[in-house]
């Protein structure tokens, strides 16, 4: 029986009593584009990360061409023809392309012929339409050129098995399809390539075949080409149906909520991270906040919520100037926040999952009377919580830093939402979630706003914001490129936009 190009049999992986992957087989054809997707914690970069040498199988086998390969580390992968383009890149952004490509590389001169290895590189990038300058610093390089050169520091290394991580994360839909097109041409040449994905348009639109991950397993292998859209592949995921259309009402704005003007923050180093925001958010309305991660959303949110303070401009709820008030008496107003990282902003690991769900509210009636705390209906009322969002759990007196990722951020969620607030800040509120509880979160916000909330949405997920938004404000090197109106917002505009073309020039484009 002839043997695929690659072949993972009966691959496990354990990291003391957590199972990552079980039993898992993989066949990838030469030439192939192969999706491997899968949820957060399905097991999809563990898998991948055991090809490339980051970890050693419990059990299991690699086959390529046939050989049964020991990986015993990345170098040893690269020797063997396997790639891999890490989610965050592994550039040192001081040195030069040609520095960061080289790096490591062993040669059979005593100095090795910088100059010869950029003349080398810089063709071998043209010939497969991806120029780029050689001596050019990667801190100088936008994100989608620093992707490139990642890809052609592994063709330079004579990779003939590529590994994508998430590999459309960081990109404009414009870099997405010129990426899209470079895999294409690579497979053309002979290359195979795997990518990992949690993205099933993507999947949908590039891939030939498509292995999915399910709590480590593999729940099916099957052609793109059978693939009778997203709807499958997210039931393949989670196990059961999935809902994916939004139940969304014509939005009922209602007066403004919160009012952010011309707000600027400088960071310690003097550079400008924010430049002059301007923009409302209404009760009863959704405003998202859309662009590449690191152009600015995260101080815009911690000058908001009074993490940081602004060195510049205002920021007004219901009218009251919050600018410079502390984070607790802002939250005191009726803010809600789901904030961008669970662990260090949302929650305390060493505490229960009982105690972290009354951290912000444990000054105030119901949860306490003359200083002393409510405990039974705070029991009561948490166990309805964790029930109405699923968080898996033994009980609320489990130490919150035990359960998965998916689990805290659905409690966190949960304590935000329950808070019932006036102003609801989302920062990636799905992040790290299945397909299944992505929907019910993304519903419940519809809710919030149905309800009058007024919702100011942060995400990178452009679908996400799609569907959700009523506005959009487009976000690239802290500045407001526009602000659009859901209705006329399209992927094309809004790329443009999150790339630093201004709304008016976007649309004539």
């Amino acid at each position: 029986m002839s043997m695929a190009f690659l072949e993972m049999r009966h691959v496990s992986k354990r990291f003391g009593k957590v199972t990552a992957n079980e039993d898992v087989n993989l066949s990838v054809e030469k030439g192939e584009i192969h999706a491997l997707l899968g949820e957060n914690g399905a097991g999809k970069s563990t898998l991948m990360n055991i090809l490339y040498g980051l970890y050693k199988p419990t059990s299991g086998q690699v086959y390529m061409n046939g050989e049964l390969l020991d990986i015993k580390d990345p170098s040893d992968a690269i020797a063997k023809g396997i790639g891999m383009v890490h989610q965050h890149f592994m550039l040192i952004p001081t040195l030069s392309v040609i520095e960061n490509v080289v790096l490591g590389l062993k040669s059979n001169k005593t100095v090795l012929d910088l100059k010869a290895s950029a003349k080398e590189f810089a063709a071998m990038a043209d010939s497969y339409g991806m120029p780029v300058d050689p001596w050019a610093k990667v801190s100088a390089l936008s994100v989608g050129q620093q992707q490139r050169v990642e890809i052609l520091k592994a063709l330079f290394r004579k990779a003939n098995l590529l590994i994508l991580d998430e590999p459309t994360a960081v990109l404009t839909p414009q870099e997405v399809t010129a990426l899209f097109d470079v895999i294409r041409r690579l497979t053309e040449e002979g290359l195979t390539i795997i990518i990992i994905s949690h993205k099933m348009h993507e999947i949908l639109a590039v891939c030939h075949r498509c292995t999915v991950l399910r709590q480590g397993r593999v729940a099916a292998t099957l052609p793109v080409s059978e693939i009778r859209g997203a709807g499958q592949l997210a039931e393949l995921m989670v196990g059961q149906p999935i809902k994916l259309e939004m139940d969304k009402q014509p939005v009922k704005a209602g007066g403004e909520v919160l009012r952010v003007q011309s707000l600027g923050y400088r960071s310690k180093d003097g550079v400008d991270k924010l430049k002059e925001i301007t923009f409302t958010v209404r009760a009863g309305e959704i405003v998202s906040i859309c662009g590449v991660d690191g152009n600015g959303q995260s101080e815009l949110i911690r000058c908001v919520t009074g993490l940081l303070r602004a060195t510049s401009g205002a920021s007004t709820l219901h009218g009251e100037d919050i600018t410079h008030a502390s984070t607790r008496s802002i939250l005191d107003k009726g803010v809600s926040h789901i904030p961008e990282d669970r662990q260090s902003m949302g929650m305390l690991a060493d505490m229960s999952i009982n105690e972290n769900l009354i951290l912000t509210s444990f000054r105030s009636q119901p949860f306490s009377r003359r200083g002393m705390l409510n405990m039974g209906w705070i029991k009561k009322r948490n166990e309805q919580l964790i029930e109405t969002f699923n968080v898996r759990t033994p009980d609320i007196y489990e130490r919150a830093g035990n359960l998965s990722g998916g689990n805290q951020q659905k409690f966190v969620v949960g304590r935000e939402l329950d808070r019932s607030p006036s102003l609801l800040i989302a920062v990636h509120p799905d992040r790290g979630l299945d397909i299944g509880a992505t929907k019910f979160i993304q519903q419940r916000l519809l809710e919030e706003r149905d309800r009058g909330v007024a919702v100011l949405l942060v995400s990178t997920e452009l679908d996400e914001i799609l569907e959700l938004s009523d506005r959009i404000v487009v976000l690239s090197h802290g500045e407001v490129m526009g602000i659009v109106d859901q209705s006329d917002a399209t992927r094309e505009r809004l790329g443009l936009m999150m790339a630093g073309v201004r709304e008016a020039e976007a649309v004539s484009g």
